[in-house]
């Protein structure tokens, strides 16, 4: 059976953004280092690291910089490590930039939920997951997020109605609670974000 996805724009084919030109939300250099065979520390990467897109979520920017899905260990001669999904699992972690269009964007309503799925799912694997169906965006994570404003503003919404407004500068520790971001402003939201994985026990009933 199909997945529903309700309220959200229409779906192009899977792709990788296009260099990033005057207008996009950000610009995100990557400088990896290593360790050379004979101790030396050296600049193994210098470059422009280009946001992955997916017309679902119109104007988001995933730029994804660097993870891992096993604890790290050194040395290390800065070879990107194994990080196929979107989120972490247990002993594994993340760290990237996400550029938020505001909710005035708009989405438009010939969506097809399979080709959305599909986009989704190969861009961001499992991002979709974690989305609850009729939650408007309601999500929950087996991880412990670290969110630091870098610009614009953003509502972070939890259970209750509770709201908290962010701005440049702020910061948020989630601990896997369930929640969603809205940005009520005229601009876009671009946040830095570094995930660890977490154990959570199985729910009960």
């Amino acid at each position: 059976m199909a997945r529903s996805i309700p309220d959200l724009p229409a779906i192009v084919a899977p792709r990788q953004a296009e260099p990033k030109t005057k207008g996009d939300a950000m610009r995100v250099r990557r400088v990896v280092t290593g360790r050379e065979a004979d101790g030396r520390s050296v600049v193994v990467e210098d470059e422009q690291v280009q946001p992955v897109t997916v017309a679902l979520f119109p104007g988001a920017e995933f730029h994804r910089i660097w993870g891992d899905d096993a604890r790290p260990a050194l040395p290390s001669d800065g070879t990107p490590p194994s990080a196929p999904s979107h989120f972490p699992p247990a002993e594994g972690y993340r760290f990237g930039m996400f550029a938020m269009a505001p909710d005035s964007a708009g989405v438009t309503t010939d969506l097809d939920p399979d080709e959305a799925l599909a986009e989704i799912q190969h861009m961001l694997p499992g991002l979709i997951d974690v989305l609850e169906p009729d939650g408007a965006g309601m999500h929950r994570t087996d991880t412990v997020d670290f969110n630091l404003i870098v610009s614009g503003e953003v509502l972070l919404e939890l259970d209750d109605g509770a709201e908290v407004l962010l701005k440049a500068g702020d910061c948020v520790v989630q601990n896997g609670t369930r929640h969603r971001w809205r940005n009520p402003s005229s601009e876009p939201c671009v946040m830095a974000v570094a995930q660890i994985g977490a154990a959570r026990p199985p729910s009960k009933g």
